[in-house]
């Protein structure tokens, strides 16, 4: 079975934290992980694009989890498309 690389296991845990945000009427998409800063890249959709509390969202519940989860990455932002 071959390794997962970072990109697949990141990919992994925003589709196990996507369900709570449609059921807020957001989502987000994984848009890019620079390994050698380890700062991964997402966009913010629906609601969760222009709530108020996305900032705290973004950094107490999705940048939490993911670290958690995928060591290599350090910080998680958010960029419009």
């Amino acid at each position: 079975m071959p390794k997962k690389n970072v990109s697949e296991k990141i990919k992994e845990v925003l589709e196990t934290i996507r369900p709570s945000l449609q059921m807020d009427g957001g989502d987000l998409h994984f848009v890019d992980f620079d390994e050698k800063s380890g700062v991964l890249k997402v966009e913010l959709l629906g609601h969760c694009a222009h709530c108020a509390m996305s900032a705290v969202t973004l950094k107490q519940g999705i940048e939490a989890e993911i670290v958690k989860a995928v060591p290599e990455v350090k910080e998680v932002r958010a960029i419009q498309m």
